[in-house]
């Protein structure tokens, strides 16, 4: 019951608070653990697709001759 539970002097009370701020001190650490493996997987996921994205569009800029229409297009600056 709840009169059971309830503490009875100062030194109970404090064992209950601390016990509780222990309790949630270790629930927000396995959260922030979560947290902080699931961002590094997220990021390691994303810099292969963003890798391979660019490597994707460099292939594709080849195919298509882009790189030779950009360099043929730059010509020196004249003064006018």
């Amino acid at each position: 019951t709840m009169a059971e539970t309830d503490p009875k002097t100062v030194q109970d009370l404090t064992a209950v608070v601390q016990t509780l701020l222990q309790q949630m001190q270790d629930k927000f650490q396995t959260m922030s653990d979560q947290i902080i493996g699931r961002n590094i997987l997220f990021l390691k996921s994303d810099s292969c697709r963003i890798d391979d994205l660019e490597k994707n569009i460099a292939d594709l800029m080849t195919q298509a001759g882009v790189e030779e229409l950009e360099g043929e297009n730059k010509t020196p600056a004249t003064n006018k």
